[in-house]
């Protein structure tokens, strides 16, 4: 299994990178970055840096989305960033949500989702693109290497999801509701012709190293309420519709609004319809041993990545415990003696 951490782009900007390079430094693959540009610093800008002062680590936002950004531009910033330090990005991204909403937008539709996954993909993978009528290529792109991965709940951005993209993103921990998008994305892979196990997937969910169940709750119940706004939706379109969990959409029942100013913080006021239980499900929280037996859970369930959002009182403690105990024991290591009983 890999590992990615999912940091806020929040300044100063030194900050964001430095927690990159020490999630480098204790084995982590993959640095993600929040995407809302009103909200936050410019994520590739950060991107640049980080890639600058690492030598491994592939970056990417968790996620962009076709609204915020010409697709040809984002395109561009991925294969000038490939060429620079060596196709180590990958492009996250769904239909939108706080970069959308904080500048009184909306999500897009999913047929505009999937066009801009072809048109980015097809111009950072250095091929031409129909596009606003035109056929273009970047001139100066060949060899750039990208992978398009898309966040989703509904049942219809996860058969999107299968039918289009490299990756899948499920922006919680909870088993049973991994299993279901899972088995959802894969069917629809398979339906739609290609290998259901070419689909890669990454769970993300904040990630907290401690024994103080009530204080780690605490910190990470924004998570609830930040996974509310894409449930809410879900709702609205679906209804109480049966083919989607009841783990998944039954808890938003005592959702009351959402202040975007608090989006992804600690300690936010409009995440209090967020139960403890639903925290424990959706976070992955508590003792190494307690990471270790949900992420085996995970990855059996074909989870290829954890991504782990930092954004609680114990960042730096909680990367350096995965680093020396929890990545070690998920990735077998190799003896250079072979001893023959």
């Amino acid at each position: 299994m890999q590992f990615g951490a999912v940091l806020q782009c929040d300044p100063p900007s030194a900050r964001t990178v430095q927690l990159a390079k020490l999630a480098e430094a204790h084995g982590f693959s993959h640095v993600w970055t929040f995407d809302s540009h009103i909200l936050w610093q410019e994520p590739y800008v950060l991107h640049s840096r980080i890639l600058n002062e690492t030598k491994r680590i592939t970056v990417g936002p968790m996620v962009t989305n076709p609204a915020t950004r010409d697709w040809a531009v984002t395109a561009s910033t991925f294969a000038t960033l490939n060429e620079a330090y060596g196709n180590r990005t990958v492009c996250g991204i769904g239909r939108g949500d706080s970069a959308v909403r904080v500048g009184g937008g909306h999500p897009t539709t999913l047929r505009t989702l999937r066009d801009s996954i072809h048109v980015i993909r097809e111009l950072a993978n250095s091929r031409s693109v129909e596009y606003g009528g035109r056929t273009l290529q970047f001139p100066w792109g060949a060899g750039s290497r990208l992978e398009v991965w898309v966040a989703a709940y509904g049942p219809k951005a996860l058969a999107l999801t299968g039918e289009v993209a490299d990756g899948f993103i499920l922006q919680l921990a909870d088993p049973d509701i991994a299993e279901w998008t899972i088995r959802t994305v894969r069917e629809a892979a398979a339906a739609a012709g290609r290998d259901p196990d070419a689909v890669k997937v990454c769970v993300a969910a904040p990630m907290y190293i401690g024994t103080d169940h009530a204080h780690m709750r605490d910190q990470c119940r924004w998570f609830g309420g930040m996974v509310g706004n894409h449930v809410a939706d879900i709702v609205a379109r679906y209804g109480a519709d049966a083919q989607i969990p009841a783990a998944l959409t039954d808890y938003i029942a005592g959702r009351h609004g959402y202040d975007y100013n608090e989006h992804g913080r600690a300690g936010n006021t409009h995440a209090d319809f967020v139960t403890d239980e639903v925290v424990d499900r959706f976070c992955i929280l508590g003792t190494p041993e307690e990471h270790l037996t949900k992420l085996r859970h995970l990855a059996a369930l074909g989870v290829d990545q954890f991504a782990g959002y930092l954004q609680h009182d114990n960042k730096e403690e909680t990367l350096r415990v995965y680093g020396e105990v929890v990545i070690p024991q998920l990735n077998p290591s190799v003896t250079a003696l072979q001893v023959n009983s």
